[in-house]
C-alpha cells in the first residue's frame, strides 16, 4: 500500500503594495481645514443630540414623577392598592 501525501500547509505572504497603488480615499482628498470643519460639525450634531435625548428623558421622569404624586392623592387609588385583608389592622 502506498502512503498517501499529507498537503503541506500553504505559507502565505502578505504581498506589500506600495501606498501610493492603493486607492485614494477620501480623506486623502480633502484638506485638512475641510476635514477639521466636518468633524467640528460632526461634534457639534451629536452633543446636540445628546441635549436632545436627556430634555426628552427628563421630560418623561417630571412626568412620571407628577403622576405619582396625583396617584398618592387619590384615595380611589390607594384603596385599590391597599391590603385588601383588614382584620390584620384591628
Amino acid at each position: 500500500m502506498a502512503k498517501k501525501k499529507q498537503p503541506q500547509p500553504h505559507q502565505h505572504r502578505p504581498s506589500a503594495k506600495p501606498a501610493e497603488d492603493a486607492p485614494a480615499t477620501l480623506k486623502d482628498l480633502l484638506s485638512s481645514d475641510v476635514l477639521g470643519k466636518l468633524k467640528a460639525q460632526s461634534d457639534a450634531l451629536k452633543a446636540e443630540e445628546h441635549k436632545r435625548k436627556e430634555a426628552v428623558r427628563r421630560e418623561a421622569e417630571e412626568k412620571r414623577q407628577a403622576e405619582q404624586k396625583r396617584l398618592e392623592n387619590d384615595f380611589a387609588h390607594l384603596l385599590e392598592k391597599s391590603d385588601p385583608n383588614w382584620k390584620k389592622y384591628k
